[in-house]
């Protein structure tokens, strides 16, 4: 699997300054919001969303300071929701820490995604970047919407492959898009150049999130504990596409384990079983590289260099991780 530093070198640099600037981006004078955010800091992942931008602006013209500001407001936005996302899901752990809310409850944790949201409002307020601003306020509706379209189609289990691809589109896939759409707009991009990224960036979003939902069914490089969105009586691809291809008594059967014994291991085991049986796995498989394909064909229409080889590395590196 290709090395997320060996990725990241082209623009190692200006991951580097935007680490400082992150930081400096969350700096308060109240002492129980500063000792959350130093842990924030300290636990933040692989800085995937910002090397998008960085390398989207870098393939449209170039890296400058709104690209930076851009890059802060999506890593924001994106550690806001997360630790919303927490207090909804009832998560204690994310990447081998502890959440916001397991230790330092729900209340804070609420506030304390408040108030990096307002930060990255007055960022790009104070610096006249509204069209940055634009792009990622559409992100954030769209990631409320899918999340309450998630849960209404959740309680009646009557979610359809369309309705999963709808999803995932406004869940996961708006913040990646957004991400691409902000590099190019921060590098004066036009709004034909704008609507290309975004569209590569939703394509990768989109294959990401089949990928992240192949796990929870098991592989044999799976990183995450099996059985996760069944828990959560999500409906993903993998048992979709198995209920489609089961007969009524079958499916009828299915439905209830995920809607009333979703926390027995015994049929949570069953339910994993049968989606591998009835080629969940596969479908998902092949699904998920049409979307990478898909993105592959949008990055074709740019000029070879540097930025390009980086997204064309960054596309395989979400679709092909362990965890």
């Amino acid at each position: 699997m290709l090395n997320i530093n060996e990725i990241k070198r082209p623009i190692a640099a200006e991951i580097d300054v935007f680490e400082e600037k992150f930081k400096a981006s969350m700096k308060t004078p109240v002492h129980l919001l500063d000792r959350i955010l130093y842990y924030v800091v300290k636990s933040k992942g692989k800085k995937i969303r910002p090397m998008f931008v960085f390398f989207s602006a870098s393939i449209c013209g170039g890296i400058n300071e709104a690209t930076h500001r851009g890059a802060v407001l999506v890593e924001l936005l994106h550690t806001a929701t997360l630790m919303h996302d927490d207090v909804v899901d009832n998560s204690y752990q994310r990447r081998g820490f502890f959440s916001i809310n397991a230790l330092w409850k729900n209340k804070i944790a609420v506030l304390v995604g408040d108030y990096l949201l307002s930060k990255g409002l007055l960022l790009s307020i104070d610096n006249g970047d509204f069209k940055l601003l634009k792009i990622v306020s559409e992100a954030v509706k769209q990631m409320s919407e899918g999340e309450l379209l998630q849960v209404e189609k959740a309680r009646r289990m009557d979610i359809s492959e369309e309705i999963y691809y709808e999803v995932i589109r406004q869940k996961t896939a708006s913040l990646i898009a957004s991400c691409c759409a902000c590099g190019a707009a921060s590098a004066d991009a036009d709004k034909a150049t704008i609507e290309k990224m975004r569209l590569f960036g939703e394509k990768i979003g989109i294959a990401f999130q089949i990928k992240d939902d192949m796990f929870d069914f098991g592989t044999d490089d799976v990183g995450k504990p099996l059985g996760i969105d069944i828990k959560e009586k999500k409906v993903t691809l993998p048992l979709i596409y198995a209920l489609n291809n089961s007969d009524s008594g079958e499916k009828k059967r299915m439905i209830n384990l995920v809607k009333n014994h979703n926390d027995d291991p015994k049929k949570i085991s069953e339910i994993i079983s049968f989606v591998k049986q009835k080629g969940g796995l596969e479908y998902a498989e092949t699904q998920m590289k049409k979307y990478q394909d898909d993105a592959f064909a949008i990055l074709d229409t740019f000029p070879a260099g540097a930025a390009k080889t980086g997204l064309e590395q960054l596309v395989r590196f979400t679709t092909e991780r362990n965890k």
